[in-house]
């Protein structure tokens, strides 16, 4: 069998088809290689009524793209031209308006900047306007720098899009397009698609579904503003085997396809090693651990064992906020039961998922294209990503 064959991953496989008879997708991109040997490249279903899903189709990655912006802040560290704990302000100065002047990058990337912002006006405002929003808004109050966690859906990756573009002098779409798309062979992805690029292939991208009441209604994303207008934590867009090439090369120690260096071992150690431990996470309501704009697997937070209140099923961590039980240990964002301590990656809003394991050496992209309820979307990822390490033998025996 060759990578393009689904009978490759046939437990996945089943996995999709049970969640496409239940009414929770149509259509699906799987890629998965291990110790650099592509495994599967394959499409199941359709991307929008009357169009088949290719291992070409371009998908929203939604916020599985955030990891991008960390690669770029991670690349201007490199060669000089910023701290990881620099304060935002000192390359976005109004940022330090009402009482931000002390977040740093680290904060922004982590998660516990205390700035999270849900209405930005994207993508009906323009960029500059977003960025005035994000710098006149107060902190959140009881907030400790650094110690108080949230995720941040949009508004920390729009202000670390500011600060590449200044230290750059590229704005961000143009930096990554050509900074890290083009270096890792992603020739067929965007954060922010050029107008006449849409104009092209705008009728091949998959449709995105509200599935959370079985009948399937169709998100904009597709639609021309969502696409065009840079949105750094949102609207990322590509074939998963493009998003996929992120974590080949992390799995690399930070070389290209072709062998080039792109980022030192040690800057892949420091975007993909704990940053983040043991934090309450206010937005998800779980604990999760992080790296620099990746989540590592914080599957032992919700292990099966018994917490304190003797309530099985829930996290072992000492916590002064109510956690969500679980009958099984899944928890947000997660890599299944199978995945290695030392994994991360990120998904995008219940409906894709990339990650590298690199005990395994495996680098896992897919996305489907229907996005259902919470409950429904953890157990339909996990069965997908357990279905993978089953397929490939990485997965106890029954």
């Amino acid at each position: 069998m060759t990578p393009t064959d689904p009978e490759v991953l046939p437990r996945t496989v089943k996995a999709f088809e049970v969640g496409r008879r239940e009414g929770l997708h149509q259509g699906g991109l799987f890629y998965v290689s291990r110790q650099g040997q592509v495994i599967a490249d394959f499409a199941l279903g359709e991307a929008r009524p009357g169009r088949g899903m290719e291992a070409t189709t371009p998908i929203l990655w939604l916020s599985a793209c955030k990891p991008f912006a960390a690669v770029a802040i991670a690349q201007l560290w490199e060669d000089g031209s910023l701290d990881l704990d620099d304060p935002i302000a000192l390359h976005v100065p109004e940022f330090a308006e009402r009482g931000k002047d002390k977040i740093t990058l680290r904060h922004a990337l982590t998660h516990t900047g205390g700035f999270r912002l849900l209405n930005l006006g994207w993508p009906h405002a323009t960029w500059e306007e977003v960025i005035e929003k994000i710098c006149q808004a107060r902190p959140e109050p009881r907030w400790v720098l650094g110690q108080t966690a949230g995720y941040h859906l949009a508004s920390s990756w729009f202000i670390l899009g500011e600060v590449v573009r200044r230290r750059s002098g590229h704005p961000f779409e143009e930096y990554v397009r050509e900074k890290i798309f083009e270096p890792l062979g992603m020739t067929r992805s965007w954060i922010g698609m050029p107008e006449e690029e849409f104009d092209r292939i705008g009728e091949e991208i998959a449709v995105m579904e509200n599935t959370e009441s079985r009948t399937a209604v169709a998100f904009p994303w597709h639609q021309r503003p969502y696409l065009t207008r840079c949105n750094p934590g949102a609207n990322g867009c590509g074939p998963m085997r493009d998003l996929a090439r992120l974590y080949e090369m992390f799995l690399r120690r930070g070389t290209t396809p072709s062998g080039e260096r792109f980022l030192r071992p040690q800057t892949v150690e420091a975007l993909s090693c704990p940053h983040r431990v043991g934090l309450f996470d206010k937005t998800f309501r779980a604990y999760l651990d992080w790296g620099l704009g990746l989540i590592i697997n914080s599957r032992h937070y919700v292990a099966s064992q018994t917490d304190k209140s003797g309530a099985e099923g829930r996290s072992t961590v000492p916590h002064d906020e109510p956690i969500v039980p679980y009958d099984e240990p899944i928890v947000p964002y997660g890599y299944g039961r199978y995945a290695s301590r030392r994994t991360f990656g990120h998904s995008g809003r219940r409906s894709s998922t990339a990650f590298a394991d690199p005990e395994h050496g495996l680098a896992v992209a897919f996305a489907v294209n229907g996005i259902p309820a919470a409950q429904h979307h953890e157990e339909r990822t996990r069965a997908l990503v357990e279905g993978i390490y089953h397929d490939l033998g990485l997965a106890p025996s029954g």
